[in-house]
């Protein structure tokens, strides 16, 4: 019984025995239940709430049409919408195969069908659904999250989230390093949410994006009169956060007089407004942000040293999508769900080739670029999947990796075997000590690798 608890739960719809006993076969890594019409089919969902159904589509009192297994599938998915239906199918009836798709199964396999390809579908189906439970898990546990809006399970970025919770209670001068995109602002939120400044004003100015005669004045504030235009005192951002958290971003970007008038502030905590001759102290935790690279910079010139080790008395490090592992596809299921629900749209789910596609983008614009690119796919999905080309991006067959953990670690044994056979020059004997593995196992390994 403890065995069986610890398997996931699969659920056969199929009438005819001898193919239950196949299948039952050839799922003895799971617990496999079995219905061999509606009633039951619907029972053992109710009871069990399976991750994975394969059903086939010809249930009596249908068994040569299939207006019962549709009508059973769309019943399920009624109960369990997350749950995965395989939709099993002869040669004739690859219409009837689209229509279940278009009611929302996740696939469909024909019959008679291949046992280890039949098994790879469940196992990506498992794999799935697996995603979408964490994701709505964090989706759960997101309003009790200190640090709101960062969805990973990269320990990179864990690291750097557990970094903001640990100084965010001091004052002390941080600065976010990281890629366009990749969640600085977030980060700086989460610094002052977390601090005794949190009930204050988060104030943020974005040095890049206001022309550098403006800068200025947007920084400090001017007073009446102290250039065309100015006809009432105007406070600066800085002021403006006054008790609160001063947000600098792109930082790197500050012309050398401004980095001259910022380091005073920082130093003294007394600005001046434009025009002004009062110094005005202002308490401000202050947080900068940039993507820029602030040692190549101060080496070129570009940046001030003393101002640099101002504003780096702590350094945390964002790390980029494309090196949080596993990250794309999370947050990819996360705004799928998110655009679903603001779109008023119907559950969508990626096509085989979207998540193949997702792994193996860049992400050169980090989470912002996910988050247009699956909003888009969201309005442009015309079925019940979103497909690469909803998505805009291309995969090749032959880059995608793999999900099952044979073929993992297959196409892992022969990189190891390439090496080793480049060190020693091709020598099998010698490839054969240095893998610590026999001859022989060593021909069988070229053989399955295709090296002769």
């Amino acid at each position: 019984m403890q065995a069986n608890q610890s398997k996931k739960k699969l659920l056969v719809i199929e009438d005819d025995l001898g193919l239950q006993k196949q299948l039952r076969w050839n799922f003895d890594t799971y617990e496999v239940l079995v219905a061999s019409d509606r009633e039951s089919a619907l029972a053992q969902v109710r009871r069990f709430e399976p991750h994975v159904v394969t059903m086939d589509l010809g249930l009596p009192p249908d068994p040569d049409g299939s207006t019962e297994g549709l009508a059973t599938l769309q019943q399920i998915l009624a109960l369990v919408p997350d749950t995965k239906v395989i939709v099993l199918t002869g040669n004739q009836n690859h219409a009837n195969a689209l229509k279940a798709i278009e009611l929302g199964a996740y696939d469909f396999h024909q019959k008679p069908f291949d046992p280890e390809m039949l098994g790879l579908v469940v196992e990506r189906a498992f794999y799935l659904h697996a995603l979408q439970e964490e994701n709505r898990n964090l989706l759960h546990t997101q309003s009790d999250s200190p640090i709101d809006g960062i969805f990973t399970r990269a320990p990179s970025l864990i690291k750097a989230c557990r970094s903001i919770e640990k100084i965010a209670p001091s004052d002390v001068t941080v600065m976010l390093l990281g890629d366009s995109g990749t969640g600085k602002e977030v980060m700086a939120r989460a610094l002052h949410q977390l601090s005794n400044r949190g009930d204050k004003r988060f104030v943020a100015i974005n040095c890049a994006a206001i022309p550098e005669a403006l800068l200025e004045s947007e920084l400090f504030g001017y007073e009446k009169g102290a250039f065309t235009g100015a006809n009432k005192q105007t406070l600066g951002k800085i002021e403006l956060a006054n008790g609160g958290t001063f947000f600098l971003d792109e930082v790197g970007d500050l012309s050398m007089p401004l980095q001259a008038k910022l380091l005073r502030f920082l130093q003294e905590r007394v600005i001046e407004r434009i025009g002004g001759r009062e110094e005005i102290s202002v308490d401000v935790r202050v947080v900068c942000a940039t993507h820029q690279k602030l040692k190549q910079l101060m080496e070129t010139g570009e940046f001030r040293e003393d101002l640099y080790y101002r504003l780096c008395e702590i350094i945390i490090n964002i790390p980029p999508l494309r090196d949080r592992e596993g990250d794309a596809v999370l947050l990819a299921h996360y705004f799928k769900n998110k655009f679903c629900a603001k779109e008023g749209r119907a559950s969508l789910n990626f096509s085989e080739e979207a998540l193949a596609a997702i792994e193996m983008h860049q992400w050169p614009g980090n989470v912002r670029e996910m988050e247009n690119c699956i909003k888009r796919a969201v309005i442009m999905a015309e079925g019940p999947q979103i497909s690469a080309e909803d998505l805009g991006l291309q995969v090749s067959d032959l880059d995608v990796e793999p999900v099952n953990l044979r073929q993992v670690r297959e196409k892992e044994e022969c990189k190891a075997l390439v090496k080793a056979l480049a060190r020693v020059d091709g020598n099998v004997a010698k490839a054969a000590k240095l893998l610590g593995v026999s001859r022989p196992t060593i021909y069988d390994l070229m053989s399955r690798c295709g090296l002769k």
